[in-house]
């Protein structure tokens, strides 16, 4: 689009569009993070211990990862609809059950129902609002989607914590049920039906080594800070095999070409290879930074930790400033916003390398906001630069890769930030520990300037294919 021309308006049937399917994608976007608050309250009331507690969360993630390389396939021989009602289903259906839970194992396999459920709903969700835009309008379309995103994880402590305190942790699953319930009635009526491809020949071999690698990945990251004898069976064994199945998935997709699950030629495409890598690295910052700067506030600032996710939610008012970043993007191309927003991120969070017990709240609180803005517009630009260049065919299985990159990137971020901020805390003291954790998210933010140079630097002027809007 040429630099100065009038965007044409959304249109109230797009915009409607993405507000039907955000109602869906809430739950399972604040889900994590409102578990992850009641986790203590279910390991004393299903009398389990810590060691084990991990499995309510880790069941959810695999289940996740494993299901997410199906939605590509699945998009084209059931349909964007069918399968977006699908997911909302299993999720709805694995909520419920989470509730009932009657001891902590089918608590477990419960979440992996939810998750399998998320797993579908997340790329789904993307899809359909990529195609139904085309890349003339993705950028102020996914704006929506992506404040609503980057507000969940900090919004989700929150809610947990209250509903925590006040009453008991199966509601957190049970508020998941009129969201959904509401979210497939929308989507029945306002979702528009794409032709399905009963033809469409599942690349079974394709999906399951990278579905069982990623989650062997997630796994051993998900390990990675923890201590003991069995780190090689923890960490290690995953590790390994998850490379290994990653690197074959590789090699089978290669040889398969347009068949594969998930076509890796598909990053011969110089934007969604540069967004890729980009979308890594800021889920580093992003998710890393969610683990610590709460642990912070609390060890080091000597605050609850209901206490510490309002602070958090600080970075969620940066969010909201965003909101003009999308019209941007489809003006200009994604990489100016991207690369003010790392430097700014990178910026921001230099306060919390060198804060002590007496640096002003001001100032920390100001970071926070600076923060939560900048990544909110790098992930808007980015998550909409991706598509750009892809064909419509091609949309379902860049939007799984988009997904499991976010994932392995804050899974990456987590345990990296955690195993620094232990390992230096145990011979320098935690105050160094978490000054050494927080340089290092810098470095890993501002390594995500060099992707940055590979971001087309305008938008394209072809329009693209796209669907009804209702």
């Amino acid at each position: 689009m040429a630099k100065g021309k009038r965007l044409e308006p959304l249109g109230r049937p797009l915009i409607r569009l993405a507000l039907v399917v955000i109602v869906g994608g809430v739950a399972p976007l604040v889900d994590t993070t409102v578990v992850n608050v009641a986790l203590h309250a279910i390991s004393a009331d299903l009398q389990v211990g810590t060691d084990a507690i991990q499995w309510v969360t880790t069941a959810y993630l695999l289940a996740l990862a494993v299901t997410v390389p199906v939605t590509a396939w699945a998009c084209d021989r059931f349909g964007s609809k069918r399968l977006w009602i699908a997911g909302l289903a299993l999720f709805l259906a694995g909520s419920g059950l989470c509730a009932l839970a009657w001891n902590f194992w089918s608590l477990v396999a419960f979440r992996a129902v939810q998750g399998a459920g998320a797993g579908i709903m997340l790329p789904v969700l993307q899809t359909i609002l990529v195609r139904a835009a085309g890349p003339a309008k993705t950028g102020r379309l996914l704006t929506i989607v992506m404040l609503v995103s980057t507000i969940a994880p900090i919004a989700g402590p929150l809610v947990g914590g209250a509903i925590v305190n006040s009453g008991s942790w199966r509601w957190v699953f049970v508020i998941n049920l009129p969201i959904c319930v509401a979210a497939i009635l929308l989507a029945l009526t306002f979702v528009p039906r794409e032709p399905a491809q009963p033809g469409k020949r599942l690349d079974l071999p394709g999906v399951l080594l990278l579905g069982i690698g990623t989650a062997a990945l997630l796994y051993a990251l998900g390990n990675a800070a923890a201590d003991g004898s069995d780190a090689g069976v923890r960490v290690w064994t995953p590790l390994v095999a998850g490379v290994a199945l990653t690197i074959g998935f590789v090699a089978w997709s290669l040889a398969r070409g347009t068949r594969a699950a998930i076509p890796v030629r598909i990053f011969a495409h110089k934007a969604f290879s540069a967004a890729t890598a980009t979308l890594f690295l800021t889920g580093v910052a992003l998710y890393g930074a969610l683990f610590l700067i709460p642990l912070y506030f609390q060890q080091q600032r000597e605050m609850s930790a209901l206490a510490a996710g309002t602070v958090l939610a600080l970075q969620g008012i940066g969010s909201l400033l965003t909101r003009w970043v999308g019209s941007v993007v489809d003006r200009l191309g994604a990489r100016l916003i991207t690369v003010v927003g790392v430097v700014l991120c990178a910026a921001a969070t230099l306060p919390f390398t060198i804060a002590t017990a007496r640096t002003s709240w001001v100032v920390l609180g100001i970071a926070l906001i600076v923060r939560g803005g900048a990544l909110s517009a790098v992930n808007i630009a980015i998550t909409a630069d991706a598509f750009t260049g892809l064909s419509r065919e091609q949309v379902p299985a860049g939007s799984a890769i988009v997904r499991l990159v976010q994932q392995l990137g804050g899974a990456a971020g987590t345990a990296l930030l955690a195993t620094v901020v232990t390992g230096v805390s145990a011979t320098a003291g935690t105050a160094t520990g978490f000054h050494t954790a927080f340089l290092w998210s810098i470095g890993l933010t501002v390594a995500a300037l060099i992707p940055c140079a590979f971001i087309p630097a305008a938008r394209p002027t072809e329009p693209a294919a796209r669907t009804k809007t209702g």
